[in-house]
């Protein structure tokens, strides 16, 4: 297992790693806005293959580190290596190879369910026939079918999810960053969803997740790291961050904070007496 202090020790340079290098390599990453400090300095490698889950507090800088990762925002500090391609100094090879589904995201949801797949299919270099396949491919196993000539505007929050995968996965990554992908996802389409990741990871592909759900990434993942204050408290092989203990018992430990109530909130206690 990884602690923030060991990974900050790793060479920020793609030439110094051994072999091929990791799925994502974060080296030093900082984001400030204003006076708080969102990332602190974190460092992580994610390896190739991985089904890698992020864990935290809120405001932990999960969400940050993400967009850090994928070029959406510039840190202020540090940088990202995709496959070994610097974010920022070779960004059209990098984000080629990512697939990400940003938690919030926006899209243009004026257009339906086919025409918004078909046009980031477009824009990811597909030529109009395979756009117009992966498209009514993917719309069927998200059982979106029937709704690809539906408005994204009218979609519930649970579809527009899905069809946001979907967007994420038009032009075959090799890596997905997927914030939150089972929020207001319901029971059988996350069971759809679990089963797209798992042969994606099982065929070569990596996946990393964020997740409040401490259940789900212990369910998914092969490798975690809980993030908090914007700096990795641990990082590794899923059963060696956990060790003998759950996950969320030993995010709990990690991280801290647990309130023990005790004779707070007596007066609640005492309405229903």
């Amino acid at each position: 297992m990884s602690t923030g202090s060991d990974v900050s020790t790793h060479s920020s340079e793609p030439a110094a790693w051994n072999g091929a290098p990791p799925a994502l390599a974060l080296r030093g990453l900082v984001k400030r806005f204003g006076q708080t400090v969102a990332v602190g300095g974190l460092s992580l490698d994610v390896p190739t293959g991985s089904f890698f889950g992020l864990v935290g507090p809120n405001g932990a800088g999960k969400t940050t580190t993400l967009s850090l990762t994928t070029g959406l925002l510039r840190p202020d500090a540090g940088t990202a290596f995709v496959l070994g391609h610097d974010v920022w100094s070779d960004p059209v090879t990098a984000k080629r190879l990512l697939g990400v589904l940003p938690d919030g995201l926006a899209l243009f949801d004026r257009l339906t369910g086919t025409q918004l797949l078909e046009y980031v299919g477009r824009l990811h270099g597909l030529d109009p026939a395979l756009a117009r396949q992966r498209s009514t491919e993917l719309l069927d196993v998200l059982d979106l079918a029937q709704a690809g000539n539906t408005l994204v505007v009218d979609y519930s929050a649970g579809m527009t999810k899905k069809i946001g995968l979907a967007c994420a996965l038009i032009h075959g990554p090799r890596i997905l960053l997927l914030d939150e992908p089972f929020e207001s996802v319901d029971p059988v389409s996350a069971a759809t969803i679990r089963g797209i990741l798992r042969s994606f990871a099982s065929a070569g592909g990596t996946v990393v997740l964020s997740s409040h759900v401490m259940a789900l990434v212990e369910q998914l993942c092969d490798h975690v790291a809980v993030i908090a204050g914007g700096r990795v408290l641990a990082s590794g092989p899923l059963a060696d961050v956990r060790g003998d203990s759950s996950l969320e018992e030993r995010f709990v430990a990690l991280v801290g904070g647990q309130r023990d109530v005790g004779e707070g909130l007596a007066w609640l206690r005492s309405s229903l007496g």
